[in-house]
């Protein structure tokens, strides 16, 4: 079951939900409005791209390259 993601077309909230591709859409959890907007999640899309490395040793460390003072 894919994992989407869902904008409200109401109160404009964004919430994740496992759903089957032909199941109905489900209602908003913060105003239960069922005018939502279906969209695939970045993790479905691009789940088996490699992710960058933040602390390994060619990284330099912290946010921005360890320029913030950890």
């Amino acid at each position: 079951m894919p994992i989407y993601e869902f904008v409200c077309m109401e109160c404009e909230s964004h919430f994740e939900e496992l759903v089957g591709v032909r199941a109905a859409d489900p209602p908003c959890p913060d105003c239960g409005a069922s005018r939502v907007a279906r969209q695939l999640s970045v993790f479905a899309a691009h789940g088996t791209a490699e992710q960058p490395s933040f602390g390994g040793p060619v990284s330099g460390g912290g946010c921005c390259g360890g320029s913030c003072g950890c």
